[in-house]
């Protein structure tokens, strides 16, 4: 058995791929807050004294074609996600262990993306893996709101 396909729930297996988030950013150095319960739009809050980020987990195992197909929409919201309460996404590729840190404007704006296709197994040269650049990006965490808002901006 697969050791991502030993949860029942895909909850638990949210919950298991955010611990997996806070280990790894705790591990690069960074201040890592858990909210309490389940009301915000954020999973994580990455706190580095100057600025605070709000951070959704997401994770994929869901083969499609070249990559794996990584949804984004807001669990039970009629509008998903917003600028207003998520700063980055942390996508999770399971069956590769690879994390992709992608700020939120990139995938909320012009027209926010439902999901999107992340291809780890493929080269970084390949002409359709346009979020390539995000992948293991963990320095993004040290960087501000504005500084993240302004990737959905290329």
């Amino acid at each position: 058995m697969k050791r991502w396909g030993k949860f029942s729930t895909l909850k638990e297996r949210g919950e298991w791929v955010e611990l997996l988030f806070m280990a790894a950013a705790a591990a690069h150095g960074y201040h890592v807050l858990k909210p309490w319960g389940d009301s915000l739009a954020y999973d994580v809050g990455i706190d580095q004294s100057a600025h605070f980020l709000r951070v959704q987990v997401k994770s994929t195992s869901s083969r499609r074609r070249s990559g794996y197909y990584c949804r984004f929409r807001g669990g039970g919201r009629a509008h998903g996600y917003d600028l207003a309460r998520v700063d980055l996404f942390a996508s999770y590729v399971i069956p590769t262990n690879v994390w992709y840190l992608i700020p939120a404007a990139v995938i909320l704006t012009p027209k926010p993306k439902g999901g999107i296709l992340l291809c780890p197994e493929v080269g970084p040269n390949y002409n359709r893996n346009k979020y390539e650049p995000y992948r293991e990006a963990w320095g993004l965490l040290a960087k501000s709101r504005r500084d993240l808002s302004r990737h959905g901006k290329r």
